[in-house]
């Protein structure tokens, strides 16, 4: 739990962001953050991309009729916002304000299933820091890495499927930093892989349960965030420890914090299913969840289950 001299912690904001009559998120597929401290949440209701600004106070929708499945949010260095559709096999940007400004993939046009061609369900955008260069995890349908330089041409690709390193199963969420370096959550083979900037495996970081969301804190470089999914399986579904958690981890993957609790659930500060993670300028917390298809759709009558919670930072130092 070091940080330094010092402890790092987070407080759940009971009841933070205020949808506006009528509006419902169904679920989060993930939150992002701009230089403004609003937080752009991409979810799978009517109204596709919420914006809030750093109180919870609602701003403006956007998106309408445009998305098929939410999936992934990145803010850029601009504030332009890029959507990955898994749904219709796209990765797009678009202005704060909703205007597209760049479409990758042909829209509703997978790839032949684990072809290894752009795309068959991506799943989420990384933009290099130094170059502007784009990677696209890829994702669900493949088990690929695409690069992309800043205009949107494909420079080339890396993966297949299976265990090895550089191998994937489920490369769900993409991450760089500040060196430039690459970071998959190789969510199936309960890992994080790094690469370099061309497509080289470098290391991998265990002891982590289905990565799920993932990054790498563009303001405190010391730490990365990864949501971890809880178990699939009814065999284990009851034990402690097997996700439903963010952890906080430095740049040697040590554990510095844990958010969340041993055990998944629906009170403040539990989880369901997280499956993205943003911090703002402050270093507050900001976790969307998918909690309507790992747990509320399979109920008699489905319901709606909480999608989006935020978190106070706490850092208390010694001397």
């Amino acid at each position: 739990m070091d940080e330094g001299a010092g402890t790092l912690g987070f407080t759940v904001i009971e009841g933070w962001g205020k949808l506006p009559p009528g509006y419902r998120y169904v679920e989060a597929a993930g939150v992002a953050v701009d230089g403004k401290d609003n937080a752009y949440v991409f979810c799978r209701g009517e109204h596709p991309v919420i914006v809030f600004d750093r109180d919870g106070n609602f701003l403006r929708s956007w998106g309408e009729g445009l998305v098929s499945r939410a999936h992934g949010i990145t803010i850029g260095p601009d504030d332009e916002v890029w959507l990955t559709d898994d749904g219709n096999h796209t990765i797009r940007k678009f202005t704060p304000e909703g205007k597209l400004l760049l479409t990758i993939g042909d829209p509703d046009k997978p790839a032949t299933l684990q072809s290894g061609k752009p795309f068959n369900r991506p799943t989420h955008v990384a933009l290099c820091p130094r170059s502007g260069d784009i990677y696209i995890s890829d994702g669900y349908g493949n088990s690929r890495v695409h690069k992309y330089d800043p205009r949107g041409r494909h420079l080339f690709s890396w993966g297949e499927p299976g265990t090895e390193p550089g191998c994937f199963n489920v490369p769900h969420n993409i991450a760089t930093d500040a060196e430039g370096l690459v970071y998959v959550a190789d969510r199936e083979n309960h890992r994080v892989q790094i690469f370099d900037g061309r497509g080289q495996y470098l290391a991998q970081w265990n002891n982590l349960h289905r990565p799920c969301g993932l990054l790498a804190d563009a303001r405190n470089e010391r730490y990365f965030y990864v949501g971890e999914l809880g178990t699939s399986l009814a065999v284990n579904a009851s034990v402690p420890n097997l996700g439903n958690r963010v952890s906080v981890l430095s740049l040697k993957a040590e554990l510095v914090a844990r958010v969340g609790d041993r055990f998944g659930g629906e009170k403040p500060g539990q989880f369901v299913a997280p499956h993205g993670v943003a911090t703002d300028s402050r270093g507050d917390l900001y976790v969307a969840e998918v909690a309507y298809t790992f747990k509320g759709r399979q109920e008699n009558p489905p319901r709606e289950i909480r999608s989006l919670q935020k978190f106070a930072r706490q850092s208390t130092h010694t001397r």
